[in-house]
């Protein structure tokens, strides 16, 4: 079971690449959920398997049990209130190929704003995700102004320290490498 929950997380952690399945991310991405399963299990069957005969073991192992329910209780809590804060502030769709979409998404886990931009193709259980970067405040490229569309396959990304542009394979949606104009 342990090794189960394990494997279940490895189609996440892949998908969570650039050029990643989206649902396939966004349901299996959860390493400390998978893993903490993964871990609850592993000490649920090794109590289950021994027997602890002498006082001292029954001890230790109480102690331990009490330790990690004080440790992973309050991780898997927080990991469940607060792992997934990222809010999608647009999607626009390309005119020209309406199956490629630019998503801005805020992905702070504080005060200041964080942006990803992501360029999404296809649709359904098929959508991809390629990642144009990150936009923060404290990642030099300055704060995030807008992304969009300027061309039939072009992406302006523009911040108050620089202007990137991406040009987009109109095939498969991959961004190419960008052109950064700094202000």
């Amino acid at each position: 079971m342990a090794g189960a929950a394990l494997l279940a997380y490895l189609p996440g952690l892949w998908a969570s690449r650039s050029g990643g399945l989206v649902e396939v991310e966004r349901r299996l991405d959860h390493p400390v959920l998978l893993v903490g399963s993964a871990v609850l299990l592993v000490v649920v069957s090794v109590v289950i398997e021994f027997e602890f005969r002498t006082m001292w073991s029954q001890v230790g192992c109480a102690a331990a049990l009490v330790i990690l329910g004080f440790v992973g209780l309050p991780i898997g809590y927080v990991s469940i209130m607060f792992g997934d804060n990222a809010r999608e502030l647009s999607r626009t769709v390309n005119p020209e190929h309406p199956e490629h979409a630019l998503a801005v998404t805020d992905t702070s886990a504080s005060i200041d704003p964080f942006y990803e931009v992501q360029v999404l193709t296809g649709s359904g259980w098929s959508t991809r995700h390629w990642d144009l970067g990150g936009w923060g405040e404290g990642d030099g490229r300055g704060y995030f102004n807008s992304a969009e569309w300027t061309g039939p396959n072009e992406i302006t990304v523009t911040s108050d320290r620089e202007t990137t542009v991406f040009t987009v394979d109109p095939e498969t949606g991959r961004p190419s490498e960008p052109r950064i104009t700094r202000k």
